[in-house]
């Protein structure tokens, strides 16, 4: 049996720090640098601290104190922490899109747990890409392991009115083209928005990132809405401390944890908080990284019947700061075990159940959180559309949607790449009207490349002008998690890769049909033929690097968007030392 440091079995780190000659000299001396005393390596768990820290990722730019927090409670239970820093994924600066550098960032994760005398690992992350990254790369080394969010900024204010970030730069960049607003209010607002350390406080794709680290387990109840500036925040980062040395000493790897029903979990999770599409993405990649089957079928069949609970930008008015007041995530998942949506036994980090963590969560604003049998939006679950136009599937977000374009037939208007979409845009004579269907090519992850978020294209002037908010728009693209609208995204196969995307024509009849899960192009298979004769692969954005590494050898997005090589993990075994 384990003593109070669970030091009877032999740890990995032991193979570095248990030795004796030449090389357990090298392991341990220059580790002692710091002032660290012997007794720290008499086989305690060590564990890793992956910190994205990065002041060109303004979300987590607050990383230090909470490493030092998860320092302070490995610490005090027993364990010896070291910190690590890895590639950081900053959404609004990293250029051309931070998903193009997701599985080069899980590369490096992956290789610096399995390289380094590590028990367990804390992960730190924040921004849209940090969380897949992160846990990717972790999942493919299977170390018991527990993610920690940064958690949002305090809600952003505006003239006596809550702004919310990425929803309301999409509604006030509109403004502004649309001539509603003056340039002078545009960068007042700019001031207003972001407020505090933290992510996105509308729910993007951080804030639900952060709440499939929760719905999935792998972090501890209260991570998904605990803004980045409440002392909870530094609580819950402290506990993950205290909490991974006890995994460790149960070895409690992460696939205990990520098994199937904790995506069941929180996929329906997704549809009752009016998740991101991005998760779509990400936790597809992620379950193919352990193995666990997951589809876009899956998505479509298990977000069936859910609703949306939570009144948040971009779907609804209300931000996570609020959210959390109202009782956070507990609440939602509460909501779906009393609904018998909720698979209740599946393990989570914190040693107990997910119907364990939340089954006493209070509701303290029904107006923020709503019940299933009064929900905000009813059946909203991601969509997943097939048809000649999408063979192996594209998506929409009801919740986001204008419903009387859930069902509509239009005249498509196609802009080959995202450089001829700005190039023609705003031109007055751009053939546009209500009714057509905006077609954007060659923006998935071949064809940007990395998929940026260009999905939600902005609409004409002289549309906005005319009071029109919404169009269907159709691409290869992602979206912005804070962005709304009728956007059909991630179809595939993507144009770059062949797929009928790439075959559209202007003037084309375009269907879009949710209730019946149908995107159809009418036109007829012959004519088809003739143009996919006539096609030409796009060149390659890239002849070198990462990116055409990347180019090479990416999934399509109902794949998850990983590089086929890394999918399936390689596992922790001690690399060889050859000295």
């Amino acid at each position: 049996m384990a003593n109070s440091r669970g030091r009877a079995r032999k740890r990995r780190s032991q193979a570095w720090f248990g030795r004796e000659g030449k090389m357990g000299f090298i392991y341990r001396s220059w580790v002692k640098n710091r002032g660290i005393p012997h007794d720290q390596f008499d086989g305690r768990p060590v564990i890793g601290i992956c910190n994205t820290y990065s002041e060109l990722t303004p979300c987590n730019s607050h990383f230090r104190t909470l490493a030092e927090q998860v320092k302070t409670g490995v610490w005090e239970a027993g364990g010896f922490p070291l910190e690590f820093p890895v590639m950081s994924l900053g959404e609004t600066l990293l250029r051309p899109t931070a998903m193009l550098y997701r599985n080069l960032a899980s590369m490096d994760v992956e290789e610096s747990i399995r390289a380094n005398p590590l028990d367990g690992v804390v992960l730190l992350m924040g921004c849209d890409k940090t969380t897949p990254a992160l846990l990717m790369g972790a999942a493919s080394v299977d170390l018991p392991t527990i993610g920690v969010s940064g958690g949002p900024m305090l809600s952003g204010w505006y003239r006596g009115e809550r702004i919310g970030s990425g929803t309301n730069t999409w509604s006030l960049s509109e403004d502004l083209r649309a001539g509603r607003i003056t340039r002078e209010e545009f960068h007042e607002a700019e001031s207003c928005m972001h407020r505090s350390h933290g992510h996105c406080m509308t729910m993007g794709t951080a804030s639900t990132m952060a709440s499939m680290v929760e719905a999935l387990g792998i972090g501890l109840p209260g991570n998904a809405a605990y803004p980045a500036v409440d002392a909870r925040r530094n609580l819950i980062a402290r506990e993950a401390g205290r909490r991974i040395v006890e995994l460790v000493v149960k070895d409690v790897r992460m696939s205990r944890i990520l098994t199937g029903a904790a995506f069941e979990n929180a996929i329906r999770v997704n549809a009752a908080i009016g998740g991101s599409t991005n998760a779509v993405i990400h936790l597809i990649a992620l379950a193919r990284r352990l193995g666990v089957k997951l589809s876009l079928d899956d998505w479509d069949g298990l977000g069936r019947g859910v609703h949306t609970l939570v009144n948040l930008m971009p779907n609804g008015k209300y931000l996570m700061e609020d959210f959390c007041y109202a009782g956070g995530l507990p609440v939602v998942i509460r909501e779906l075990g009393e609904a018998g949506l909720l698979r209740r036994n599946a393990l989570t980090v914190s040693g107990k159940t997910i119907w364990q963590n939340s089954r006493k969560a209070e509701n303290h604003n029904p107006d923020v959180i709503m019940t299933m049998a009064q929900p905000f939006k009813r059946d909203t679950g991601i969509a997943v559309l097939r048809g000649n136009l999408a063979p192996d599937g594209a998506i929409i977000k009801p919740s986001a949607a204008t419903p009387k374009l859930m069902q509509h037939k239009g005249r498509a208007v196609v802009f080959e790449d995202i450089d001829d979409f700005h190039a023609r845009i705003d031109d007055p004579k751009l053939k546009i009207d209500e009714s057509s269907v905006m077609v954007l090519k060659n923006c998935g992850p071949k064809g940007y490349p990395g998929m940026a978020e260009v999905g939600n294209m902005p609409l004409p002037p002289r549309l906005l002008k005319k009071g029109i908010t919404d169009l269907v728009r159709i691409s290869d693209a992602r979206m912005s998690g804070t962005a709304y609208g009728t956007v059909v995204l991630h179809v595939a196969p993507e144009a770059a890769a062949g797929g009928p995307l790439a075959l559209v024509k202007d003037g084309d009849l375009v269907e879009l049909d949710v209730a019946r899960r149908r995107l159809q192009l009418h036109v007829s298979d012959e004519e088809l033929t003739r143009r996919r004769t006539a096609w030409k692969p796009p060149k390659p954005a890239m002849a070198r690097g990462y990116t055409r590494l990347y180019i090479d050898h990416v999934n399509q997005a109902s794949e998850g968007a990983d590089l086929d090589f890394l999918v399936g993990g390689s596992g922790s075994a001690v690399p060889r030392d050859n000295h």
